[in-house]
């Protein structure tokens, strides 16, 4: 790799991960007059944006020919159905996930979401090794356990004294906050390995897939919106509470994941890795001296140093890679 190219990879990384997260949260916790926007909205639209921005990929490959792109989408996406509708299940799963990224970030500072988030390492490896039946080495199982110890730390209570009230509310938003990431993490265990399976076992492209699965995403989206929101949008309208940073969260969820698969491709594991840690490191600091919703204690800093070496550990690079792991000429896997 270019040695400047793997800067610019490490600081996209950085960057994608750290903001996505104090954005979000930003925007779920700031004073606003009037109510305040809906997830399920934003969901939406950024899987709009993600099926354009496929289009377009796909457009250009066929020489910006709207027929040559219309006879390709017939081709692989009606002509093929059994193909498609095996996206309906990670479409399905992707949105639930997005769903609970917004309500977990509603109850938990920025900092203990991005380090405990990353227990979907541990789901993602525990799903590739039933799924795609990958063989971890020693080095990996260690880095599990480690991450799971680590986490268990981060989400240990503190011990300051407060009115009992006040500690009943801060442990039950906790429990909340950590009952919906677990299952984020599931759910994102589970759907990438099994995304990753299609793309790789079949002869379509990655932006073919990504189409199939933002068009079920799309429905999926439209469905969650009349069965949750549908008294909501129409006492206040489809855009309620839409700021600048309701969009700059939109934007960051449509292209971020388009972004790091792109920038993934100048990258390693080991790169990967340390972005996360740095990422979680400054979203320590930015939640507590920017946001102002986290006071660390002395167990949230051994948890997420054994965290972070756990993400660093589990990416080492291994001499011999099993038959799944991706050549390095196929193109990645879009992170969602």
């Amino acid at each position: 790799m270019i040695p400047h190219l793997k800067y610019v990879s490490l600081s996209v990384l950085v960057w994608q991960t750290t903001a996505i997260v104090l954005v979000l949260r930003y925007s779920r916790t700031v004073p606003q007059n009037g109510p305040r926007y809906l997830a399920s909205t934003t969901i939406l639209i950024s899987e709009i944006l993600k099926i354009i921005s496929c289009l377009t990929v796909l457009c250009c490959e066929c020489g910006w020919s709207l027929s040559n792109l219309k006879c390709l989408l017939i081709q692989e996406i009606w002509r093929k159905p059994v193909e498609t509708l095996k996206l309906i299940v990670p479409a399905f799963l992707y949105t639930v996930q997005n769903n609970l990224l917004f309500i977990a970030l509603s109850v938990l500072d920025a900092a203990t979401y991005q380090v405990t988030y990353q227990l979907k390492i541990l789901t993602t490896a525990m799903f590739s090794v039933m799924i795609l039946h990958k063989r971890l080495v020693t080095t990996q199982w260690l880095a599990l356990v480690l991450l799971m110890i680590g986490v268990a730390l981060v989400q240990m209570p503190s011990s300051d004294s407060s009115p009992s009230t006040s500690v009943d509310k801060t442990v039950s938003s906790q429990f909340l906050g950590l009952f919906v990431v677990l299952i984020a993490c599931f759910s994102s265990g589970f759907s990438g390995v099994y995304f990753e399976k299609l793309v790789k076992s079949s002869a379509q492209s990655l932006w073919i897939r990504n189409i199939q699965l933002a068009l079920f995403s799309i429905i999926l989206g439209s469905l969650a919106i009349y069965i949750q929101d549908s008294k909501a949008v129409a006492e206040h309208g489809f855009f309620q509470g839409y700021y600048t940073t309701t969009w700059i969260v939109i934007f960051l969820q449509a292209f971020g994941g388009l972004v790091v698969s792109t920038v993934i491709k100048y990258a390693d594991n080991i790169l990967k890795g340390f972005a996360t840690s740095v990422s979680i490191v400054l979203s320590t600091v930015c939640s507590y001296y920017l946001l102002g919703d986290f006071e660390p204690t002395d167990t949230f800093f051994i948890g997420a140093t054994i965290v972070i070496i756990a993400t660093m550990l589990y990416g080492y690079p291994v001499k011999k890679p099993d038959k799944y792991s991706t050549p390095p000429n196929r193109e990645k896997i879009v992170e969602r």
